[in-house]
């Protein structure tokens, strides 16, 4: 009976925490529900190099020229659209897409396996846990 008078009483406070708990939830089950592979930076570097996978860059212009990957194909997330038709001789092979932090490349995967694309990686923690393991960025 208390519970109820509590949430009456703090309603906005209720919603908020489950608004924050739903999202908490979310980006720990979301890839998997969405069918996204996340993928670490080390473990990026083994698909590079294992089984000649391409790195699809989504940032914008100035994040790209900042630094990004070797060899990284850049297609920012607002152009991927209209650009997809650039990838398909990339069908067949491993993509790992990356951004600054994950959350737009996870995007991209997601537009990407609905069009068919099977091998889709997102890199986890974007450039930032890639540059965080100590690992080489071009400029």
């Amino acid at each position: 009976m208390q519970l109820f008078e509590f949430i009456g009483n703090h309603i906005f406070l209720f919603l908020a925490f489950f608004v924050v708990l739903g999202a908490l939830i979310w980006s720990f089950i979301g890839d998997k529900i969405q069918g996204i592979t996340a993928i670490a930076p080390l473990a990026a570097v083994n698909l590079l190099n294992q089984e000649d996978a391409i790195v699809l860059d989504v940032r914008e212009e100035g994040e790209f020229k900042q630094g990004h990957i070797l060899n990284a194909l850049h297609i920012p997330l607002s152009q991927l659209s209209d650009k997809i038709g650039t990838l398909e001789k990339y069908r067949d092979r491993p993509i790992i897409a990356s951004c600054a932090s994950g959350q737009r490349s996870g995007q991209a995967c997601s537009r990407l396996s609905k069009q068919g694309f099977e091998k889709m990686y997102n890199l986890k923690g974007g450039i930032s846990a890639w540059a965080s393991a100590n690992l080489p960025l071009e400029k």
